[in-house]
């Protein structure tokens, strides 16, 4: 069975960290706030192959001609706390332009990334969905090997392509 991603309903019913991270999004109503954005929480914890100090990924659909608008909702909207520090850059992800806002939200750092595409069209989902039904169809062992490589030091995709014999990790797993 598929988990529906799009959503953080299914964080309630995963191991400890996923149901943390659930209590703090929703303490926050992150979800909620950016639901403008059509947030999605990407990366390693939705996965289970997070690691001590991994962070919550959330993509966000940003027309980025109105970057402004976007930062002073986040802002308003009280999602980053006052007391919080909060960095924005503004870069280029493979030739496009995208914003990233790191802060954090109680024990976890919280990355929001924005891109003018859908949300489900980015590149941080299509990894993680590849990456869940490869660790899905390749078992516990390879999600432990996974899970090790990464606390080497080792980013996901990398540790993928290690293990998978992909030359471009990066690009491979769009073709899953």
């Amino acid at each position: 069975m598929m988990i529906d991603f799009t959503t953080i309903d299914y964080l309630k019913n995963g191991n400890e960290r996923q149901q943390r991270a659930y209590e703090v999004l929703t303490k926050y109503q992150v979800f909620p706030k950016l639901k403008h954005y059509s947030p999605v929480l990407a990366g390693t914890i939705p996965i289970g192959i997070d690691i001590e100090g991994s962070d919550l990924d959330i993509i966000c659909e940003v027309d980025l001609r109105f970057e402004e608008d976007f930062l002073d909702e986040l802002m308003f909207s009280r999602i980053i706390p006052a007391d919080e520090e909060a960095t924005v850059e503004r870069i280029k992800v493979r030739g496009e332009e995208s914003i990233v806002i790191n802060f954090r939200l109680e024990e976890f750092p919280v990355e929001i990334f924005g891109q003018n595409r859908p949300s489900l069209a980015q590149n941080a989902y299509r990894h993680m969905m590849a990456e869940y039904r490869i660790l899905r169809d390749e078992g516990e062992e390879f999600k432990q090997k996974i899970i090790e490589l990464k606390k080497q030091g080792i980013k996901t995709e990398p540790a993928f392509g290690m293990l998978m014999g992909l030359d471009n990790p990066y690009e491979d797993l769009l073709k899953f």
